[in-house]
């Protein structure tokens, strides 16, 4: 079946369904390769959002959604274009391909969350979901990235990239929070394949870049007291803008001792956390996102 580009299916290589004309169906049960598995379908998205400034509030400049992946925008309260991102096909597994594409235009302001928090479930064997993320933010722009969280179940198999290119003028806040298994059901990461690297540049030149790999037994390796001491969840966030050193001390003052923040530079902050659960890590991170917003916190995390 061939994939409309715009509004075909989310998954591909479905299976024919016998549909009229197709000829009598015979069964031959001398050749047991008919009756092996066939492969499993899987989920193909892409969303591409351009940004520009109009007036008073930013607005949508471009748009491009298809496959399993979709895009909202909530009615504007602010100056900024808040988007939400949505996986039709319920998460995310091994073969699954999503990509992201952001223009946020001179002096506009792009905000991007997810509707819920993203799950990557188990994997076949052999088999790899991409996910790829790339943003260029324009001179006087600014791009809030900020999706919710991304749980890893038992068997997981996933590698991520999210690269950003920034004009000189540009500001970007990053966020990127992460979850080993569902702690209420007492699940535990004996068997992951997990792979994350952010790249920021400014007009190419790298200035930040951090990279992440987990495979085999990552609740093993977490309870590790060198490690993560048993965290069952994580955070790290990123902004670039000229106020960063401003935040520094504020910031600081809401880490518990599993979280840290440093100034790498004056104008990049970078900040990492460490929870038992989500839940805890959520009680940190919503007033550290409510100061770094300016109270404009995307709505979709407060549900």
């Amino acid at each position: 079946m061939k994939q409309n580009a715009d509004t075909g299916p989310s998954r591909e290589n479905a299976a024919t369904c016998g549909f009229p004309g197709d000829g009598p169906i015979t069964c031959q049960t001398h050749r047991p390769e008919l009756f092996q598995p066939a492969a499993q379908p899987r989920a193909i998205g892409r969303v591409g959002i351009g940004s520009k400034q109009g007036g008073a509030r930013s607005a949508l400049a471009t748009l491009h959604q298809s496959g399993a992946f979709k895009a909202l925008f909530p009615r504007p309260v602010g100056p900024t274009l808040e988007a939400i991102l949505i996986n039709t096909a319920g998460g995310i597994t091994g073969g699954d391909r999503f990509s992201t594409s952001l223009e946020v235009g001179a002096d506009s302001r792009l905000s991007v969350t997810t509707q819920a928090a993203e799950r990557a479930y188990r994997a076949q064997p052999g088999e790899i979901a991409q996910v790829r993320t790339r943003a260029q933010v324009a001179a006087g722009a600014r791009l809030d990235w900020l999706p919710q969280e991304t749980i890893l179940y038992n068997g997981a198999s996933l590698h991520r990239k999210l690269c950003v290119d920034l004009a000189p003028s540009a500001r970007l806040l990053l966020l990127e929070p992460l979850v080993f298994g569902r702690a209420a059901m007492g699940e535990t990461l004996t068997d992951i394949r997990f792979r994350d690297r952010i790249e920021i540049t400014r007009e190419g030149v790298p200035i930040y870049t951090d990279a992440l790999a987990f495979s085999g037994d990552a609740t093993a390796h977490l309870a590790r007291p060198a490690v993560a001491d048993g965290a069952g969840a994580m955070a790290s966030l990123v902004l670039v803008a000229p106020e960063a050193e401003a935040h520094l001390d504020a910031l600081r003052a809401l880490m518990p001792a599993s979280g840290g923040v440093s100034l790498i530079r004056p104008d990049l902050l970078a900040m990492r956390l460490l929870a038992p659960d989500s839940h805890a890590l959520r009680q940190v991170l919503v007033p550290v996102l409510t100061r770094l917003t300016d109270n404009a916190i995307p709505r979709s995390w407060m549900t």
